[in-house]
Formats: structure tokens, C-alpha cells, sequence
């Protein structure tokens, strides 16, 4: 998407992406449709109130509402931070403490190009053998979870774990328009991922991600956590991903690790 596009513009742009007419948005956003339709052609110019009014409609990412405000002729209003900038510190602190109390189990958090911003220490043994490049930092998590360098040789199901990770790509795509991540779906294309159609005998009730570790395959669910009330784009866009074990045997290998207390 452009960033030199006007307002009305991006209006336009972002309620065909919705598959919105001109009447829908306008009678959800409870103005009259010739106003809308003014906006988007130029002739009227939107009042700040309006402008995240319709971001909010369009349901927009906090970032893409900044940008409509900039083309708008407005400042943006919600705040982007780095993750060492005080602001955000503690609840970046907060969120180290959460992966961490989910040890001995597997958790960690990555942005909204699926780059690991943190993880606790029970990833570290599941990424022995991956390749130093993929290690490097950041850590992409479609690379590492795909590549023949990183873990697909490891992940018995890879074609449902793959499939799985390009639904989400895809969803995620829908709702944000961003090129990088139309970029990130050809990837995974081209390392092997397809939408894969259920099995004759139907999906499973969890899909689970199987991976191989030395001799022993350790099974484990996902769940997803995501700042539902966040008012600032690099917390928006942060999903926080915690594994915990789909059956006895890989909860009773992690937990056999747990350190005794004192």
C-alpha cells in the first residue's frame, strides 16, 4: 500500500479491502453516504473525530489508523515505542515474567512479521541443530519453523504444522494488506507449506505441533494471547505463542526437568 495516497484515498482503499459499499461503511459509521462519498473523492475534508471513526469501522491496525491520520493532514495518536524506551519497559518486563512462569513448557512472543522479540528458556533446547543463520537475530519464526536449516526436518507433521502456519499468514494478511507478509506467504509456498484440505476422517480436535528432540517426539498445543486493549502499535502488534504438552509422556520429560527448589 502507498503511502502517498490521499485520505480519501486510503478510504477507498481499505473499504473495497473490506468488501464494503459505500452505504455499508457509511450506515455502520452512522453518517449519510453522500458524505462519505465526498470524503473519498476529495470534496470534503474529514475532521479528526471522523478519521478514527472510520479507522475503527474499517477495523484498522493502529499503525495503518496512524497513517490515515498523517494523510489526513493530522498527527498520529497512537504512540509507537522501541522496546527499550521506558514507556513500554515494564510491561516488556511483564511479559519476560510471564514466559517465564509458563517454564518448563516452551512460550514466546514475536511481532507482527513473526520476528521472536522474546522466549523463555525452555525454547533453547528445541532449536539444537538449527542452522547459525537462522539464528541470527531476529529470529523469523516461518524460517525457523519451515526451512530445511531449521526445524521442518524435525516436525513429524510438518505438512498440517505448515499449513497451519499459512492459514494464520493468510488471515493475518486479509486484516493488515501488508507486503511484507504477502512476502512471507511466498515463502512459506515456496518451502513447502499448503493449505492443506482435512483428512477423510476430519481435522483434529487440536492440531498439534509434533517435533522430534534427540530420540523422543514431544507433542505440544499452542495458544496465542494478544494485548486486546492495547493502545500502542508495537504492543498491538505483539503475539505472545505458549506451548503446552498434548499428551503424558512430553509433560512428564519437561517437567522431569523442572529445577528442585531449595
Amino acid at each position: 500500500m502507498q503511502e502517498t495516497r490521499s485520505f480519501g484515498e486510503l478510504v477507498r482503499f481499505w473499504r473495497k479491502a473490506r468488501n464494503l459499499s459505500q452505504l455499508n461503511l457509511a450506515a455502520d459509521a452512522e453518517i449519510a453516504q453522500r458524505h462519505l462519498s465526498f470524503l473519498e473523492s476529495g470534496r470534503s475534508n474529514p475532521s479528526k473525530t471522523m478519521v478514527l471513526r472510520l479507522g475503527e469501522h474499517l477495523q484498522l491496525p493502529l499503525r495503518d489508523r496512524n497513517s490515515m491520520l498523517l494523510a489526513a493532514g493530522f498527527a498520529p495518536v497512537y504512540d509507537e515505542f522501541d522496546w527499550n524506551d521506558g514507556e513500554v519497559r515494564p510491561v516488556r518486563d511483564m511479559i519476560g515474567l510471564f514466559l517465564e512462569r509458563h517454564a518448563p513448557f516452551p512460550s514466546l512472543a514475536f511481532d507482527r512479521h513473526w520476528n521472536i522479540q522474546f522466549a523463555n528458556s525452555p525454547v533453547q533446547p528445541l532449536l539444537a541443530g538449527v542452522s547459525k543463520e537462522i539464528m541470527k537475530s531476529p529470529i523469523n519464526i516461518v524460517e525457523l519453523s519451515l526451512s530445511p536449516d531449521g526445524l521442518a526436518p524435525r516436525i513429524v507433521n510438518f505438512a498440517e504444522w505448515s499449513g497451519h502456519l499459512l492459514r494464520r499468514l493468510d488471515v493475518q494478511m486479509q486484516r493488515t494488506l501488508d507486503p511484507k507478509i504477502a512476502e512471507m506467504i511466498r515463502r512459506a509456498r515456496s518451502l513447502g507449506a499448503k493449505n492443506a484440505h482435512a483428512s477423510a476422517s476430519g481435522p483434529e480436535l487440536i492440531l498439534p505441533l509434533r517435533l522430534r528432540v534427540g530420540d523422543r517426539t514431544l507433542s505440544f498445543f499452542s495458544t496465542t494471547t494478544i494485548f486486546g486493549s492495547a493502545g500502542e502499535v508495537l504492543l498491538s502488534e505483539l503475539t505472545i505463542e505458549t506451548f503446552v504438552p498434548a499428551d503424558q509422556e512430553t509433560s512428564d520429560l519437561l517437567l522431569a526437568q523442572m529445577p528442585v527448589p531449595d
